[in-house]
């Protein structure tokens, strides 16, 4: 019994979730207890929701960090909450004081993601004191003598959250981190997997289709890795964030390996569609597959194992080693065949078997993160506003119309102004479920509006009718007390993931509560059910007709973005095989830039796909550039992953002028996209110096560390052209019905 309860607190430990729910449950549920206990139902609502608002701004942090957010979040919550009390008598004024809190905080997001929730937190904590307070006549002077009790009750729900979080914060100090370590080796995992169906020996596979399917994947790595940076950045201590120590220093150890095992696991060494056509009569692309398969299994059982607080250990069968030794076996046969046209891929091969040994060694170096510890510079880059100065400047650098923020501020704020006449021509006292529902449905993107649209009415009605429900089979206040309390937990354990079930928990949350106070549960069951189909169709509306953020109008920034920082990877590794191999700041912030906007562009057709027809006339090609950006930034990653100082890099002409023309073409293209112009004919100069590059590598004579480097450029001069081509698609006029020119893939025309 002993052996299966402490494998059930295992497994309970191992979700991340947990400890957020038991927090909620216990601020939620001491509320609950206190009003009983004083017998003063009337506070349940103002309370509970001061809960949910801070709830809703809460950050991982370290605690000063903690104590710091909980300071600003409770100043602006006072702010806010004495503002609508004193103002919500008067429509007129109270509009205006809402649409100036939502435009302002909205912006305000961009100082960081710290205060990004926060300010989003402040604007809803609005909406809750407006349904907070009595709507008594203007000048009722026990109005009056109420002016403070709703605003101080919000905060002092808000702060009792808030001690919460702080006193979790400071006894389990690196829970967070350590899920989000977790998680990002379970990314890993699932990312080694997916690549190993790339070297599956198949002729006439789509391997565009798969590419594709890498390139957003790596977008979920990309997510894991900056989510634990965060984490790691914020327990790092402020005056020497070179020095972590103990379980810190283990995570620490993690993440760098990490951020190695994914460079290596990206990295594509030649085009595995003509491995498949010319090794197709061998078993060696199965071999990779199952090394590749292997790893991806024990990056799993990492992260696993973290979550569970188990001892970080391999496979005791050792499979992996076996793998490796067989795929060293297979290509040593092929290799003495002596076949001439198997030359180019065994070179890459060889370059590859050496890729997956090294990848191998630092899965074993993350079972042992104390034994690993990284060496050189362990700095991480903070993005956090250094002064007010800063802060502003980044508020200031969106005020314009092509901001993506700014469009969504003045958004959000005109579907709130025509929420609140609708409030006015329906409900006037009671119609701020209109503006709340507004409020959180109206987001940035148009696939995020109209998912939302269906999953709050949705979950609304289904909350209604739980409600209902549960009213009719349990009176009792007690039972119906205890039931708020957990449909409460249920909602901050789904949000992010079930937003359908999240939003049925807070509706049958909210009905219960009110029933707490008023006795009149039933009353709110239409109204409420009204009030979301107004707002969600409010918020619809404005994403159709004010502003509309369609992402194929900024489909050539973000493409920019990826290119530019694609050129810069590259300079940052040249220089890495003249000077030798060095883990510093600026080549992990390059590599890191170029994997986050390769991220975005991925994002921003995904978000692209979701809109409307009539506008995503750029899909097809965006989802060219998609899959060209991700195979350079894989043979980017190649050469990331071995390099080192050659002693043949720095004196062949060759190799240099290659990687100038290379990163030289890329820039030439992103500054193409930024103007929204055609880029400059092809000159062929790229093509001609990857052809030169192969017969350079085909000649024989250099070492292998050379060799490599001028296959892999090589590989990067092909993509040039194609590149060039989808860059001209994307900025040349085009007709919604037009027929796009097939894109080519970088391959030689030897090849293709």
């Amino acid at each position: 019994m002993d052996s299966i309860s402490a494998q059930w607190l295992q497994r309970l430990g191992a979700q991340v979730a947990w400890a957020y729910g038991l927090r909620v449950l216990l601020a939620l549920g001491g509320v609950m207890a206190w009003c009983w206990g004083t017998q003063q139902l009337s506070l349940v609502v103002p309370l509970f929701l001061g809960v949910l608002a801070c709830a809703l701004a809460e950050t991982d942090d370290s605690w000063r960090g903690r104590l710091q957010a909980l300071a600003v979040t409770l100043a602006c919550f006072a702010l806010v909450a004495f503002s609508v009390t004193a103002l919500v008598a008067r429509p007129l004024w109270f509009l205006m004081a809402l649409l100036a809190c939502s435009f302002v905080f909205t912006l305000l997001g961009a100082v960081g993601g710290r205060y990004r929730p926060i300010a989003s937190a402040t604007v809803i904590l609005a909406l809750y004191t407006a349904l907070s307070v009595p709507h008594g006549a203007p000048g009722d002077a026990a109005a009056g003598a109420r002016f403070w009790q709703v605003p101080a009750l919000l905060l002092a729900g808000a702060a009792w959250y808030g001690l919460l979080s702080l006193v979790w914060c400071v006894l389990a100090p690196l829970l967070p981190v350590r899920h989000a370590v977790a998680a990002l080796y379970e990314e890993l995992g699932a990312y080694l997997r997916l690549k190993a169906s790339v070297f599956e020996p198949v002729r006439g596979v789509d391997v565009r289709q798969r590419r594709l399917a890498l390139a957003q994947t790596n977008a979920r790595v990309v997510a894991a890795l900056n989510s634990a940076k965060d984490g790691l950045l914020s327990r790092m201590d402020a005056q020497a964030p070179k020095a972590p120590h103990g379980r810190l220093l283990q995570l620490l150890n993690l993440y760098f390996i990490a951020q190695d095992i994914h460079e290596r696991a990206s990295s594509s060494h030649y085009h595995y569609n003509e491995w498949a056509d010319v090794l197709f009569h061998s078993d060696v692309l199965y071999r990779c597959q199952r090394v590749l398969l292997l790893q991806g299994l024990d990056c799993t059982r990492l992260g696993e194992a973290l979550r569970q607080r188990r001892p970080l250990e391999r496979d005791a069968a050792r499979a992996h080693v076996q793998a490796l030794a067989d795929l060293r076996d297979s290509i040593a046969y092929l290799q003495r065949q002596g076949q001439s046209a198997w030359q180019r891929p065994l070179r890459s091969l060889a370059a590859l078997a050496r890729n997956l040994n090294t990848l191998d060694a630092q899965i074993t170096s993350a079972t042992q993160p104390m034994h690993s510890a990284v060496l050189g510079d362990m700095a991480l880059f903070d993005r956090a506003p250094r002064s007010l100065a800063d802060a502003w400047g980044r508020v200031r650098a969106q005020l314009h119309a092509r901001s993506a923020l700014f469009r969504h501020a003045v958004r959000l704020t005109l579907a709130l102004a025509a929420g609140h006449a609708a409030m006015q021509l329906t409900d006037p006292q009671h119609g701020y479920w209109i503006l709340l529902t507004t409020l959180l449905v109206c987001q940035p993107t148009y696939g995020a509006t109209v998912s939302r649209v269906g999953q709050r009415v949705l979950g609304t009605a289904l909350g209604l009718l739980a409600g209902w429900a549960l009213l009719r089979l349990f009176p009792s206040l007690y039972v119906q007390a205890l039931l708020a309390v957990a449909a409460g937990v249920l909602f901050f354990l789904t949000r992010t993931q079930r937003y359908v079930l999240a939003t049925g928990a807070i509706t049958l949350m909210v009905l219960l509560c009110f029933n707490q106070v008023t006795g009149e549960g039933y009353t709110l069951i239409v109204p409420r059910l009204v009030d979301t189909v107004i707002g969600s169709l409010i918020a619809a509306a404005a994403m159709f007709l004010v502003l509309p953020d369609w992402q194929g109008r900024r489909l050539g920034a973000v493409a920019a973005q990826a290119l530019q920082a694609h050129a810069h990877y590259l300079r940052e590794i040249m220089s890495q095989y003249a000077t030798g191999k060095d883990d510093d700041l600026d080549y992990r912030l390059a590599r890191r830039v170029a994997h986050g906007a390769d991220a975005d562009l991925s994002a921003a057709l995904a978000n692209m796909l979701q809109e409307p027809r009539w506008v995503r006339r750029h899909a097809r090609v965006g989802l060219q550039l998609l899959v060209l950006s991700h195979t350079l930034l894989s043979y980017l990653s190649a050469l990331g992953a071995h390099r080192g100082f050659v002693a043949g890099v720095a004196a062949d002409p060759l190799v240099a002028r290659a990687a100038h023309e290379a990163a030289g073409h890329i820039e030439q293209m992103a500054q193409a996209l930024r103007e929204r112009r055609v880029p400059a004919p092809d000159d062929g100069a790229a093509a001609t110096l990857a052809q030169a590059l192969e017969l350079q590598a085909d000649a024989g004579g250099a070492s292998d560390e050379l060799s490599l480097v001028q296959t892999q450029l090589a590989l990067v001069c092909h993509q040039v052209a194609p590149l060039r081509d989808a860059v001209a698609q994307l900025v040349a006029p085009q007709r919604p019905d037009a027929r796009l020119q097939p894109v080519g893939d970088g391959l030689p025309p030897s090849r293709q």
